[in-house]
């Protein structure tokens, strides 16, 4: 594989470069968490990217993605890692679009692609339920046909951002008899202001709110709210894990991460002299290192392949596990490398009001926070667990 840019390539960084420093909010850069955030913060670079035709780099050209190649993509990563632009919520641009642009009728993609692409609707998703999280298959959530609607009821949990989202797409049971848990579930987009939908919140240890619950009693759901076919839903959820898993590797990011921890590194001492220069703390730095370089070759490789139309397969758990696992190894590294500077407090910015509980420097505001938050990683999108059970299965042959 050659690592090397074109001239062309390295034109089109600079074209991506100049966008992002002259059109993204300066107020927002390097924040990155949500709970400084107003749900306009976390849409404005989103919309932004619509009107440039910038938001969904990865859909078809046909449906509004830019047509640009997996090099292009892979650079476009790279600069706003650079810089730590808030990207589009993947509940819109990497899940539930996917999902319609594919399996969806004209009329679904109509109607939401447009809003998705620009930003305007906002979407969560309904997977999990009590119970039902690795193994989803045993979900419980029912969608009984009445005439032109479907009427649910359930729960769903760990609904992110479900406060402020307009739509949800949500996985029902509407065939109890099926042969096997994986049939007789359907995909269904629920509009979120809909009677009978109520969203309650789940406070993190640190008193931040990004997750909730969701209670579905007796919700009307028109007919055509149904994506593809009935009882097929087990089809496309599996479709959308592959292209969020993919996703979720974050391997610009954690490269900007390990460049922000080696400053940190540098400015921290021990006994001293700089933490960086430590021989064991310096070893797992390196170490992190090596294993993110592997992860970027096989992203590249994953993204070559899906721009010669291979869609993501289990490559996308490979992906997920490693990927993950770097986040929370560089997390840890960067809490151990505050020290002290890393103790937690409890609520945000947000809640406080201003900088007046913060310890230390500001490279360690967030960095306990951060560390407990990254936790979920290796959870969401199908437990490393399970990735590895996909592994075994679709590579291995086990």
């Amino acid at each position: 594989m050659n690592l090397e840019f074109t001239p062309e390539e390295n034109a089109f960084r600079e074209e991506v470069r100049a966008f992002i420093e002259e059109n993204h909010p300066k107020h927002l850069e390097g924040m990155g968490n949500r709970e400084d955030m107003s749900p306009e913060d976390m849409t404005a670079w989103h919309k932004i990217l619509g009107k440039k035709g910038w938001s969904a780099p990865a859909w078809p050209v046909e449906y509004g993605g830019t047509g640009w190649d997996a090099t292009q993509r892979y650079i476009w990563s790279e600069e706003n890692a650079r810089v730590g632009t808030f990207m589009p919520l993947p509940f819109g641009v990497s899940m539930v679009g996917p999902v319609i642009y594919t399996f969806g009728n004209e009329e679904q993609k109509k109607q939401h692609l447009p809003g998705i692409l620009s930003g305007e609707e906002w979407w969560c998703q309904g997977y999990s339920e009590p119970g039902a999280g690795s193994d989803l298959a045993s979900l419980k959530t029912t969608a009984v046909r009445d005439g032109d609607h479907y009427v649910i009821n359930g729960q769903k949990t760990w609904t992110t951002l479900a406060q402020h989202a307009d739509w949800g797409f949500f996985l029902c049971r509407t065939d109890p008899d099926a042969a096997k848990p994986q049939e007789g579930i359907s995909f269904i987009l629920v509009d979120m202001k809909t009677p009978g939908v109520e969203v309650k919140p789940i406070k993190l240890i640190d008193g931040g709110y990004e997750v909730n619950e969701t209670w579905l009693t007796d919700v009307r759901v028109p007919v055509e709210n149904l994506v593809g076919e009935e009882n097929k839903g087990w089809t496309y959820a599996k479709f959308l894990l592959a292209h969020e898993r993919s996703g979720i590797a974050g391997v610009a990011r954690s490269k900007r991460g390990v460049e922000k921890l080696r400053e940190i590194a540098a400015a921290e001492t021990l006994e001293g002299k700089p933490l960086i220069e430590d021989f064991d703390f310096a070893r797992k730095v390196s170490q992190l290192e090596i294993d993110l370089a592997a992860l970027e070759i096989t992203e590249l490789r994953t993204l070559a392949g899906e721009q010669a139309g291979k869609g993501p397969g289990p490559e996308s758990s490979i992906l997920k596990i490693k990927g993950t696992e770097i986040q929370q190894r560089l997390t840890e590294l960067t809490l151990e490398a505050v020290g002290s500077y890393g103790t937690p407090m409890y609520g945000s910015i947000a809640d406080h009001g201003s900088n007046e509980y913060q310890i230390g420097p500001d490279y360690a505001q967030h960095s306990a926070a951060t560390y407990f938050n990254m936790r979920k990683t290796s959870i969401y999108g199908g437990s490393n667990e399970i990735q590895r059970n996909i592994i075994t299965k679709m590579i291995l042959g086990l």
